[in-house]
């Protein structure tokens, strides 16, 4: 294997915007640097555990539906 071909692993902070600060590894900075995220903790799916939806208000699913007659039908 070469040298030197993978980025510095090291600890660094981040914080969110509620004022939580947990410790992580990242390539990201330098060691000990504080990463901010504008997001918040509380509300945000990605921690609450929310699920997204998909609106289509007349896009991709409803040019699939015109196109294809609404219904895929599975040969085996």
């Amino acid at each position: 294997m070469k040298n030197d071909t993978h980025p510095d692993y090291h600890m660094i902070k981040v914080q969110m915007t509620d004022g939580t600060v947990y410790e992580t590894r990242s390539t990201w900075g330098k060691e000990g640097d504080v990463m901010t995220l504008e997001i918040d903790p509380l509300a945000h799916p990605a921690w609450t555990g929310g699920k997204g939806q998909m609106l289509d208000q007349g896009g991709q699913v409803a040019r699939f539906n015109k196109r294809f007659g609404g219904g895929l039908t599975l040969r085996k």
